[in-house]
């Protein structure tokens, strides 16, 4: 028999969750309190990933916890897509296009993109797409260090939520942020990553292909590997 909690048991339960989900536990059980009534089996309380990414933005508000909020950044650019996409996809940082419409990848890479994604034979609406970091970098800079150490337990939680079945980096500083390592693209690329149970791949980011197109053939490579792993029909000749 479902059940309407009390809206102060359930603002009292929503404040509990997010304190430990700043300790960094994501998964809660329950069990049904009377023995006499048939047992229900143990079910998440939290299980609906779009409420937990709902609670997360909420937690990060109008984030002053780097310098970054007083660089010129107009608005937080949180992240897009399925809250149930088997595949997401994490670049770099918000530029200036991202930063006007606070959505990850609208500008001229964020085309590029959505046309890698439509070769791969599914749309943008099905993937999950973020940044390491929220806030456009002045003069869209590499991301320091501190700003990508700040902002990426939010990311972390927006993964746990999410639970994607593969993850692409775009680009070496989402890859080298997220694995904790330092190499370059050519030892990051063509393997499979484990990180946090989930399998990663890396591949460039859109905007260094506008800058070499000569690398989309490789990046398709990537693509057909994710395509592989996730059960996607891999046609015979395509490109982004």
């Amino acid at each position: 028999m479902s059940r309407t909690l009390d809206p102060q048991l359930r603002r009292a339960l929503t404040e509990r969750i997010r304190y430990y989900n700043e300790l960094g536990i994501y998964d809660f059980y329950r069990r049904e309190p009377n023995a006499e009534l048939p047992r229900e089996p143990e079910t998440s309380v939290v299980e609906d990933p779009a409420l937990l990414l709902r609670t997360i933005r909420e937690d990060l508000g109008d984030c002053t916890r780097c310098p970054l909020h007083q660089q010129g950044r107009k608005q937080i650019v949180f992240g897009v897509g399925n809250p149930h996409a088997e595949l997401m996809f994490i670049g770099e940082a918000p530029g200036a296009d991202e930063d006007q419409q606070g959505e990850p990848f609208v500008g001229r890479a964020g085309q590029l993109l959505n046309n890698m994604i439509k070769a791969m034979g599914i749309q943008r609406e099905d993937v999950y797409i973020a940044n390491i970091i929220k806030c456009r970098p002045p003069g869209n800079r590499t991301p320091e260090r501190e700003e990508c150490e700040t902002c990426s337990p939010f990311l972390m939680r927006q993964i746990a939520a999410i639970k994607p079945k593969v993850i692409v980096a775009l680009g070496a500083v989402a890859a080298k942020t997220l694995l904790a390592i330092n190499a370059p693209m050519s030892e990051l690329r063509g393997r499979w990553f484990d990180f946090r149970g989930t399998k990663l791949a890396v591949t460039y980011h859109p905007a260094f292909l506008l800058r070499d197109p000569r690398q989309k053939k490789e990046t398709w490579k990537d693509l057909q590997m994710v395509m592989k792993e996730l059960g996607l029909a891999v046609p015979a000749k395509a490109e982004p």
